[in-house]
Formats: structure tokens, C-alpha cells, sequence
């Protein structure tokens, strides 16, 4: 597991979304983030951990 922090663009790369929807999803507590000042800041294991729960809660829909 990793402990690399990430930032917002790092985090849209890794998912290949737009940084808005990351800055959206963040605001909104919909994916784990804290803040660091005014910027946004993302622990990459939470975010594989939360893509994780996210294909269970996908697959179980089906």
C-alpha cells in the first residue's frame, strides 16, 4: 500500500477524469480528500480503496 499524497490533477490522471469532477466529488465528501490550506489533497491508498467500493457497489447493482 501506498502513502503518496496526491493532488487534484494527479487524482483526475489516475481516474482519466476531468480535475473538476474530482474538485466536485472532493467538496462534496464523495471522495476521500482533506484540504491543506485551500488546495485539495488525496492519499492514494484511500483512493484505491474507495475505486475499490466503488466497482463492489457497481457490481452489486446488477
Amino acid at each position: 500500500m501506498s502513502d503518496e499524497i496526491l493532488t487534484i490533477k494527479e487524482v483526475a490522471d489516475y481516474l482519466k477524469v476531468n480535475e473538476r469532477t474530482v474538485y466536485r466529488l472532493a467538496a462534496a465528501k464523495k471522495l476521500p480528500a482533506f484540504k491543506v490550506g485551500n488546495t485539495w489533497r488525496f492519499n492514494k491508498k484511500d483512493i484505491e480503496i474507495w475505486i475499490s467500493q466503488q466497482t463492489k457497489e457497481t457490481g452489486e447493482e446488477k
